[in-house]
């Protein structure tokens, strides 16, 4: 009696659209969702019973996976068209949420909703928090009426609800006292691999020039500004200012573009030129600088300007290999805490927390 759900598949599905969901909320993007069904799951997000919102999840990834189920019926035992929604949350949606750092129930049938519920008006006797759970029939009616495309778009938009749940919530960083330096390699490999608006190169960056100043007692001042904030409106020579009593040292800048001879003439010609800096580098991450950019660096190389590019990767590993099991265990403890400030995105670091996990077990390798 009821249909079977391939929980494996409903595990792949949550991923792929979580991962879209992700990609989605970091640019702005909206799926087109009527007002209705944005003001219903406003409304469910806004109530503090968690456990309508992840049943709902369970719904709509049955709803897609087979258009054959009633979703208002989540117990086998109640007809030939019921799923067993209580072990779709225990095997899949819960454990992805919990995964992910989303706050959630231990299990929204365990918590909320009684054994044998149906999801229909006369449930509601029995339920104290009424608003979010007509919200959710109400989600629940528009969701069986959808096709299998309508039905993934508000599922990635129901994600990004989740998502923006996360963002408010603290996620506590996995703390590790050092690595090996393979595994320092793709830590910081896997998460340069991550569109992060060139976050988390800086933080990478910052949190090596940190260490060197903390590990031979360097007379420095490091000063560094948040990812595209003006450098001319600001008044500072570049993404990183490195200073010895006030006089500038360095100036970094930190990208995930392609450094083009475009970026470097515009470089040379608001920084570099009119602050008279004769040492500039350019950290880049997976695309190297054109051949262009390269040589018009030598020209200004003629002019008194050294002008370097570098791969970030390269440069910390290198570092990390040559300053000790000391200065490494400095550089994980400003990671964690450059990592840990507010405004970091919540994927960011749950990002991390996934990739110490993994080298904990022994699973990442570059």
């Amino acid at each position: 009696m009821g249909r079977t759900i391939d929980y494996a598949a409903a595990r792949d599905l949550l991923q792929a659209t979580f991962a879209q969901a992700e990609s989605d909320a970091s640019n702005g993007l909206l799926p087109p969702i009527p007002a209705e069904i944005v003001r219903a799951t406003e409304l469910l997000f806004a109530s503090g019973t968690q456990a309508f919102r992840e049943a709902l999840v369970g719904c709509v990834l049955a709803r897609i996976l087979d258009p054959q189920i009633d979703i208002h019926l989540p117990y086998m035992n109640q007809g030939e068209n019921a799923f067993n929604g209580r072990t779709l949350d225990e095997k899949v949606v819960n454990p992805f949420l919990g995964n992910k750092a989303i706050p959630c129930s231990t299990g929204p049938y365990l918590s909320a909703l009684r054994r044998n519920i149906q999801f229909n008006d006369d449930t509601a006797k029995g339920i104290r928090d009424k608003p979010a759970y007509f919200a959710m029939l109400d989600l629940l009616r528009e969701v069986a009426a959808f096709d299998s495309d309508r039905a993934a778009g508000y599922l990635r938009y129901l994600l990004m609800a989740f998502i923006g749940l996360r963002e408010t919530s603290r996620i506590s960083l996995s703390k590790v006292k050092r690595f090996r330096i393979e595994q320092y390699e793709a830590l910081i490999v896997t998460l340069l691999q991550m569109p992060s608006g060139g976050l988390l190169p800086m933080l990478f960056a910052v949190s090596t020039f940190q260490t060197l100043q903390e590990c031979f007692a360097l007379p420095w001042e490091i000063e560094w500004q948040g990812i595209n904030v003006a450098d001319r409106a600001s008044g500072v020579a570049g993404d990183i200012s490195v200073r010895r009593d006030g006089e500038l040292v360095l100036s970094v800048e930190v990208t995930e573009r392609e450094i083009d001879r475009g970026r470097v003439v515009s470089t040379f010609n608001t920084k570099i030129a009119p602050l008279g800096l004769d040492d500039y580098l350019f950290f880049f991450c997976a695309t190297p600088p054109t051949s262009e950019a390269r040589a018009t660096a030598q020209q200004y190389f003629a002019q008194g300007h050294d002008i370097h590019f570098v791969s970030v990767k390269d440069w910390i590993i290198t570092t990390l290999t040559t300053i000790g099991p000391r200065c490494r265990t400095m550089f994980t403890e400003n990671v964690i805490k450059l990592l840990s400030a507010q405004g970091v995105p919540a994927a960011v670091k749950v990002a991390w927390n996934d990739q110490v996990q993994k080298l904990s077990l022994g699973l990442s390798t570059v």
